[in-house]
């Protein structure tokens, strides 16, 4: 079993998880964590770490996509409104080839040694934004693909879905001014359609029929306060149960 806790943050685009993802990551680093930001990481060195270089962290900050590899040529291209139009299921295999490679070569053996990951974004992504697009993919067709399978028999210890209105998550997305990657679901109906499926039955019951832990944070007053229930969720999903603390000690 997985010594370190895993925590995934999601949302629709403009929710403010990426916000929270850096801000439980620098909360940890102010406790005297070591942090290893894997998005820099691939950013400079274009490529993910090796296993044994992650050793001397206690927390690993990543996203989906990656920013190496596959993951890179998703943000530059594939998620680009270029009207080249992949489709759904070139897109959905390509998200899951990125997330398979993540997880086998980087977060699962970090876990295993103890290390905490902190993720934005995961398999959670593709089951609500890819059966939309215009050649929309089957959930059964998702969940069948390698890397999503995968995902889905590894469950975070938590799951936390950020929970914001359409209309503010597109305000918040029109005024950012460090990121404007035109993504092609940065529009107020598909955003809309994005945050009922994320709120949806079918969407709780797929989770924790694989064990997922899910918990719907609300994001729509001050980002303080979305961020303060965040660190509160973190600190309850990593408290060490009896049996942990008997077992490390």
């Amino acid at each position: 079993m997985p010594n370190g806790m895993f925590v995934i943050v999601d949302g629709i685009d403009g929710s403010g998880k990426g916000t929270i993802t850096d801000a439980l990551a620098t909360r940890e680093a102010a406790r005297g964590a070591r942090i290893l930001d894997l998005r820099t990481f691939a950013q400079q060195q274009h490529r993910l770490p090796e296993p044994e270089e992650c050793t001397n962290y206690d927390v690993l900050l990543s996203a989906e996509p990656t920013h190496a590899w596959i993951g890179r040529a998703i943000r530059d291209e594939i998620v680009r409104a270029n009207d080249r139009a992949y489709g759904a299921l070139r897109t959905a295999e390509l998200f899951a080839l990125d997330r398979l490679v993540l997880y086998r070569r980087v977060l699962l053996p970090a876990l295993a040694r103890g290390t905490h990951v902190i993720q934005e974004r995961s398999v959670t992504s593709s089951l609500v934004y890819q059966p939309i697009q215009a050649e929309p993919v089957h959930i059964d067709a998702l969940t069948a693909l390698e890397g999503n399978a995968f995902a889905l028999a590894h469950p975070p210890t938590l799951c936390m879905i950020v929970s914001t209105e359409p209309p503010r998550a597109l305000q918040r997305l029109q005024l950012r001014s460090g990121k404007q990657d035109n993504a092609i679901f940065e529009r107020l109906p598909i955003l809309q359609n994005l945050h009922a499926r994320y709120h949806s039955s079918w969407f709780q019951e797929l989770l924790t029929s694989h064990g997922w832990r899910v918990a719907h944070l609300d994001a729509n007053g001050a980002v303080e306060d979305a961020v303060a229930h965040a660190c509160a969720a973190w600190d309850a999903a990593t408290q060490k149960t009896p049996a942990q603390a008997h077992a490390s000690a």
